[in-house]
């Protein structure tokens, strides 16, 4: 339970807030890289931590990130031509290049120096993991990228997607690093009759033990979580998961499979960005292994990037499929997520919840997101954001013998950490 003074200093980002000044401090995924498939092409909106901005991938192929308002008259920029490196606003023709600066003003007089003074909002940019990355805190404190395992795989490795939530950043990333909802929330009402059979450790023991003794670990980066659950009789299956500062996650894997992250990016106190990445450290995706990371077949083609499941129509819950298949009755995962996450409201007020000890990940990284955001209003920089190598970590799972602790077994480490 936070109190509701704990609460709004958690989840509030807009500019000059405390938690919005730490989630700057962090090089943050805004777009898919195909989102601006080549030079020249459309610029996209991009809202992010509350400001509205614009993406546009100039004639060299390097992105822009800039206020979405020409300087002029506040029309948007989103309408501009994109051109002759630089983007051109329709209104009156003022042009600005990915640093932000005019570089040609039409409308003025040709010896007029006018457009020499006009500057507006830009931030830097990186492409990574098949996304754009920008860096929206101070520029003379940029860290570098973090060394997240995917930013530095090829192409072939990695599988980035992205959907929208209707609910503030904290609420998704504890959604994320819960991992005892999976026994109930995504489960199929035939999954312990069907566990016997299953061909992967989750299968074939999340169902028979759906209360798992949690394990937390402090890490430089941020927490690393044990899950253990009763398997054999001389055996525990261990989850293991991570959160990394400021909202990055990693949730539980099959050992040795490919690992899948996300990035729960705030648009803005009431919405956020869930890029879900999905990586093989060791060869190639499969085209089965990049479909079940895909979420375009469900977002609605309306450019809002929400669940065709969504609030508006209740997630398709059907009560029959309730009573007969799944335990929710909602089609798809992500939309059983999303009912349960946005379904709290926006911002939930976390001063009437009750928590229990499997929610022991989720009140760890809730203080320790606070702590490190009230470190900074005191002058102390982000440890993580400019140490990259807090980021070379995976998350896990493991079938071990019950006298040998998950972080013990040589095995386990090596899977959970990149060298």
């Amino acid at each position: 339970m936070l109190t509701t003074e704990e609460n709004e200093f958690l989840c509030r980002v807009g500019q000059g807030t405390p938690m919005g000044n730490f989630v700057r401090r962090f090089w943050t995924p805004i777009l898919l890289a195909s989102e601006l498939p080549e030079p020249d092409c459309a610029p996209m909106r991009s809202r992010i931590f509350g400001e509205d901005l614009v993406a546009f991938r100039n004639s060299d192929g390097v992105i822009g990130l800039v206020d979405q308002f020409c300087p002029h008259r506040r029309a948007s920029l989103f309408f501009g031509r994109n051109e002759e490196r630089g983007l051109r606003c329709v209104y009156h023709g003022w042009k600005f290049d990915v640093e932000g600066q005019c570089v040609d003003m039409p409308s003025e007089p040709a010896d007029s120096n006018f457009k020499d003074k006009m500057q507006i909002t830009a931030y830097p940019t990186r492409e990574a993991g098949g996304m754009v990355w920008a860096y929206l805190g101070p520029k003379e404190l940029m860290p570098p990228m973090p060394g997240l395992e995917y930013t530095e795989l090829p192409d072939s490795q990695v599988y980035p997607t992205k959907i929208r939530y209707e609910s503030n950043f904290v609420q998704v990333i504890e959604g994320e690093i819960d991992t005892v909802h999976v026994a109930f929330l995504h489960s199929r009402l035939a999954d312990l009759e069907n566990s016997a059979t299953a061909t992967t450790l989750a299968g074939r023991y999340t169902a028979r033990d759906r209360a798992a003794r949690f394990h937390i670990q402090d890490t430089d980066g941020g927490i690393l979580i044990g899950a253990e659950r009763h398997a054999e009789e001389d055996s525990y299956y261990w989850r293991i998961s991570r959160w990394l500062f400021p909202f990055f996650t990693m949730i539980p894997r099959e050992p040795m499979g490919p690992v899948s992250g996300g990035a729960l990016v705030p648009i803005d106190d009431e919405n956020c960005w869930f890029f879900r990445i999905k990586w093989n450290p060791y060869k190639a995706l499969t085209p089965a292994e990049r479909a079940v990371n895909d979420f375009s077949s469900n977002i609605l083609p309306d450019g809002s990037w929400l669940n065709q499941a969504n609030k508006s129509n209740d997630y398709l819950i059907d009560r029959e499929a309730q009573r007969t298949n799944n335990y929710t009755g909602i089609p798809d995962g992500r939309a059983q997520d999303a009912a349960m996450t946005d379904g709290m409201g926006a911002n939930v007020d976390r001063n009437h919840e009750h928590l229990g000890s499997t929610d022991q990940a989720i009140i760890r990284m809730r203080r320790r997101l606070i702590q490190a955001a009230r470190e900074l209003e005191e002058g102390v920089e982000p440890y993580a954001a400019n140490h990259p190598e807090c980021y070379k970590v995976r998350s896990g799972g493991a079938l071990l013998p019950r006298d040998v602790f998950f972080t013990d077994d040589p095995a386990v480490w090596d899977d959970i950490t990149v060298k």
